[in-house]
């Protein structure tokens, strides 16, 4: 089978002796990067061929050691380690696979949607090599989720394993675009292809699709507060060759060290860190297949030189004895996803003596701002611009606000649109053109610049929730709570969580027949409601309050914004 024809061992990563620094690695400040970061972004362009290939070649050819490009580990101890080469060797029949039996030409889209497990990279590379379009989904999607992710995208096959088949089976009849469904799974489905056989009835040799920098390579479905999610589409260089100031400058890596990032693999987090960002410097990409994260002992376990998770998994690990544990190999770490409490950075110093680098990025951007090597680190700040942006604070009208007022976090697009920022909300023109103003391009985040050039966060301006790395849309969960009969009305902020950093709480104005229930049993109710028409990362898991009206402007939108600082205690 797949998984055991790559068991053989591969020398991998760092020696147990390797010291402890701070030091950057791979430039020797944060002044000198916006002269170092100067790519070239050629007229053709493919990461399979132009970075991976060239990874294999120089393997083969004794200019790099054979090492481990994907290290895969299970709750069980199992293993996987695949080189460059073998990691080309099975991609390559999966390429096969997708252009013969599925028959897949250059452009169509092909909904991903796996845990954690190796066939999930073995698609988003054989995907690069077809020119195939890859629309990840994490495994908690719903189906009503994939039913609209299906109708919007067209997508013309699905891949997927047992436990969201089911799901996929019921909504197919009502999508006639779809052809192909391909089962990672080692039983047999009706209707469902095999997705290991297929790829051992193949041949290994395929030749590479000869893409544009600016063909559209990836969509990624990210939340928002209003209407349906967007379909945020990058090109074949936007991440293939922008992620590169990620892996090199604030990851900090080279061909040495092993990354485990935690990302989920629905999330273009995992894209960042988990595929573009550590193959460009020719790392070694760690996986644990752990359906969520647990303070076991992975870090200790496992040569690990670069931990890159949300701040939830280092609130989850200061709360342990970490002194239990030895790091010999740590060397780098970093979080994402949401902002990080100050006291849990410090907590984490004292316990392990490493510092936490935190970076802020979007779906439609690479690194936006981060704190990088070598950087004085100011507790509460994300840190200063990347150098792949000119990042400013700017007003409504998009002009520049002096330091150290709050403004709109902004990318300058003109007079040249940086290559690294996404091409476009998939047949949405009026969603895109409203994320611009003047000459940048707005975040949809506020923050403040100080004296220093460090960014400061503020808050979202579309209310969107980060809870534990995840994206949340309040008007998805509205939308959800308004199918209960209960629910006359309701709205959704963000609360804070000692753990989670925030989560979803949900107000709510029952209707008539339902206000003299039982109010715990009713919030049990609708919660698990909610939990089965949406993901269920998203639903109210603060105690839902009920009351009998919402805030609302003199038009008539409910003001969240009063709610949300309420929770805040703004108010």
């Amino acid at each position: 089978s797949l998984r055991r024809c790559c068991f053989r061992p591969i020398r991998c990563g760092p020696s147990q002796t390797r010291q402890k620094t701070s030091a950057p690695q791979n430039f020797p400040s944060y002044e000198s990067l916006r002269q170092m970061y100067d790519p070239e972004v050629p007229e053709y362009f493919n990461f399979a061929r132009d970075v991976l290939d060239a990874w294999e070649a120089k393997e083969k050819s004794g200019e790099k050691v054979q090492s481990t490009a994907l290290w895969w580990v299970n709750e069980a101890g199992r293993q996987i380690k695949w080189s460059f080469e073998e990691l080309g060797f099975h991609s390559r029949r999966l390429a096969n696979v997708l252009s013969g039996e599925c028959q897949l030409q250059r452009g169509d889209r092909v909904l991903l949607i796996l845990p954690r497990i190796p066939e999930w990279w073995l698609v988003n590379v054989a995907c690069l090599r077809t020119g195939t379009i890859v629309i990840p989904g994490t495994s908690q999607l719903t189906e009503r989720d994939i039913l609209h992710r299906l109708q919007v995208s067209k997508a013309k096959c699905v891949i997927t394993d047992d436990s969201v088949a089911p799901m996929l089976d019921s909504v197919a009849p009502e999508c006639s675009f779809l052809k192909s469904k391909l089962l990672v799974s080692g039983k047999k489905r009706e209707g469902w292809r095999d997705f290991g056989e297929l790829l051992r009835n193949h041949s290994c040799s395929h030749e590479c699709v000869n893409t544009r920098s600016d063909e559209a390579m990836t969509i990624f479905f990210t939340s928002g507060t209003t209407g349906s999610p967007k379909m945020t589409q990058h090109s074949h260089c936007s991440f293939g060759i922008g992620l590169t100031v990620n892996g090199r400058y604030w990851l900090d890596l080279t061909e040495k060290d092993v990354l485990w990032n935690t990302s989920d693999t629905g999330w273009a987090k995992s894209a960042w860190s988990s595929v573009f960002a550590p193959w460009i410097q020719g790392a070694c990409v760690f996986v644990n297949h752990m359906p969520r994260f647990d303070t076991s002992t992975t870090l200790s376990s496992y040569p690990i030189t670069t931990f890159c998770t949300a701040p939830t998994a280092y609130r989850m690990l200061v709360q342990e004895d970490i002194s239990r544990y030895t790091f010999s190999n740590l060397q780098h770490c970093l979080c994402a996803g949401e902002p990080i409490n100050p006291e849990v950075m410090e907590k984490w110093k004292q316990m392990t003596g490493l510092d936490i680098y935190e970076g802020y990025g979007q779906t439609e951007t690479v690194l936006i701002a981060g704190t990088f090597k070598g950087m004085k680190i100011k507790p509460g700040s994300f840190g200063k611009p990347s150098p792949a942006y000119d990042v400013q604070l700017v007003d409504d009208l998009g002009n520049i606000v002096p330091q150290g007022k709050e403004g709109n976090i902004a990318i300058r697009v003109k007079p040249h649109k940086p290559f690294s920022l996404f091409t476009k909300y998939t047949d949405d023109a009026q969603r895109t053109a409203d994320c611009y103003k003047g000459d940048f391009y707005l975040t949809g985040d506020k923050g403040v610049m100080d004296e220093e050039g460090y960014l400061w966060f503020v808050g979202r301006a579309d209310d969107v929730i980060l809870s534990a790395g995840y994206r949340i849309g309040p008007f998805e969960v509205e939308n959800a709570l308004i199918e209960h009969d209960a629910v006359a009305e309701s709205a959704v902020v963000s609360s804070p969580d000692p753990l989670r950093g925030e989560v979803v709480k949900a107000f709510v104005v029952l209707t008539a027949e339902y206000k003299t229930r039982n109010k715990d049993e009713l919030r049990a109710e609708i919660q698990k409601h909610v939990k089965k028409v949406t993901a269920p990362y998203k639903y109210p898991r603060k105690v839902i309050e009920f009351v009998d009206h919402l805030p609302k402007t003199v038009s008539g939108k409910i003001r969240r914004v009063e709610l949300r600082n309420k929770e805040w205690g703004k108010s």
